[in-house]
């Protein structure tokens, strides 16, 4: 079985992924748990099904890496820096660079973000597998999670889960 380019995150109800800071406290639910689902989306279980994680500069500056210790981290960066432990920087193409890491043998690879990094996924056309948790909030402004000109990219959802007000949908490409 090969190797799936998966992205995971949250976004408000209207699309933002991170306020005009880069903060995120805005990402809980509502506290009402009437409407969750019996099946429970499980974080932890998905980072057993990865072994790589791929996030943007922005992200890395936010010391987000530290919670990947054990995995692979591909950091997209426009500066030529070393690389140290677990952590390699990619000044260049890193669609390109995720593709041949792809091809390799290894659990999935995780998609983390942000917005920038993932649009030349999208525009690439090469995640395989959506997760999108639904924040019910609208920020009304802040970091967007789709920027403008991409592919159409025809997903079927495979999976949903609803918990204290936040919405996992969980698509894979049609």
């Amino acid at each position: 079985m090969s190797r799936k380019i998966i992205m995971n995150l949250a976004m408000s109800i209207d699309g933002f992924i991170a306020d005009e800071n880069g903060g995120f406290d805005w990402i809980v639910g509502d506290g009402n748990n009437k409407l969750n689902t019996e099946k429970q989306w499980d974080y932890n279980k998905f980072l057993d099904r990865i072994d790589t994680v791929v996030m943007g500069k922005n992200c890395y500056n936010q010391k987000f890496y530290e919670e990947f210790k054990e995995k692979t981290v591909f950091v997209a960066t426009s500066k030529s820096l070393d690389d140290y432990e677990n952590i390699n920087f990619i000044n260049g193409d890193i669609c390109k660079v995720i593709l041949d890491e792809k091809k390799k043998e290894g659990k999935d690879i995780f998609l983390f973000g942000g917005g920038i990094l993932i649009d030349s996924f999208i525009k690439a056309d090469i995640i395989d597998e959506f997760i999108i948790g639904i924040i019910p909030t609208v920020l009304g402004k802040g970091r967007p999670l789709f920027l403008e000109n991409n592919p159409t990219v025809k997903l079927k959802l495979e999976e949903y889960y609803i918990d204290n007000g936040v919405t996992v949908l969980c698509y894979k490409k049609r």
